[in-house]
């Protein structure tokens, strides 16, 4: 089939070079500009340079709709259009321009976790799977009718730059595999049940800062979350910016204020949290590397030299 491509950073990348390793033929590549936006920095691989590469014409847009567009669409004459990681809404003269429609590939198990920042969204929220999802693009985003899905298991340990690189390897696949579906005269797709759909905003360094009301579990998948190179999940000791790049929940259960600087737990400091940390009742974060505003990383065991005093989430000591 004829394909026009629509996707940016390395997951565009990944797509774009298995529809060249393909039977079908790439008339056009559609892409973003480059972003200083911190998370659109990461996993940048070029779709316009991997395009040109191998001779494809490559079209630079934001937001997709103006007639020069249309009029290169139509001269491309796809067959199909295949969107992965686009950021913004494509409209309906586009997708609906070719007769087998538009194949959006999207990080996660729709309906839940459309939007952005999948993989982080889903590790936060402690699922024990995440995937990618193929469906055909319609009026509403990342909404269209299934037509496949594949899934891995997030272990206890994993972080989202684990996940990322699972599931980036099946972009591929499941894109040439989605589109020979098509190719064969199939349309019995599965609807998503909107019932159990959620969308998620863009993060930011906001969702980054720590909040030591937070049940040590979550603060834990939150260090998992925003592992390098993403932004790490910081707070502040003494006024100064503190990443923690490593932490597991305490064995033990530790009771007093959130943010507490407390114990020594093996190879971890032990900070307390929780809202109702006061009771004792539960187990705190028991850090294992932390990396300073200079760059620098250590143990924490090294860097929290004494126990004591306060991690907060703003540099005035508020809490």
């Amino acid at each position: 089939m004829r394909v026009v491509m629509f996707g940016y950073q390395t997951w565009g990348h990944r797509t774009l070079q298995a529809l060249l390793d393909s039977e079908h033929e790439v008339t056009l590549v559609v892409t973003h500009p480059r972003s200083e936006h911190a998370y659109e920095k990461i996993w940048d691989d070029s779709v316009a340079e991997l395009a040109e590469k191998h001779e494809v014409p490559v079209l630079l847009r934001k937001r997709p709709g103006d007639p020069e567009l249309l009029e290169r669409l139509r001269q491309a004459a796809p067959d199909v259009i295949v969107a992965t990681n686009w950021r913004t809404w494509i409209p309906p003269e586009i997708f609906d321009l070719p007769p087998y429609g538009t194949l959006n590939v999207h990080d996660s198990l729709l309906p839940a976790y459309a939007g952005f920042s999948p993989l982080i969204w889903a590790l936060l929220n402690g699922e024990r799977e995440v995937g990618v999802t193929a469906h055909l693009m319609d009026e509403t985003l990342d909404a269209g009718d299934i037509v496949l899905q594949r899934a891995i298991p997030v272990g206890p340990t994993d972080t989202t730059t684990d996940l990322f690189h699972r599931t980036l390897e099946l972009f591929g696949p499941i894109t040439v595999d989605g589109l020979a579906l098509i190719a064969s005269g199939r349309t019995d797709w599965t609807p998503q049940d909107r019932s159990k759909a959620s969308f998620f905003h863009k993060r930011s360094i906001e969702e980054s800062r720590i909040d030591w009301n937070w049940p040590a579990e979550e603060i834990e998948r939150l260090v998992r979350a925003q592992s390098d190179p993403y932004p790490n999940a910081f707070t502040h000791h003494d006024g100064a910016p503190l990443r923690i790049l490593a932490a597991r929940v305490s064995e033990g259960r530790y009771g007093g204020t959130p943010g507490r600087i407390f114990y020594r737990e093996g190879d971890g400091v032990v900070i307390v949290a929780g809202a109702d940390a006061r009771r004792g009742h539960r187990p705190g974060l028991a850090i294992t590397r932390v990396r300073t505003d200079d760059g620098q990383e250590h143990a924490a065991t090294d860097y929290f030299r004494t126990m004591g005093g306060y991690l907060t989430r703003y540099p005035d000591g508020r809490l």
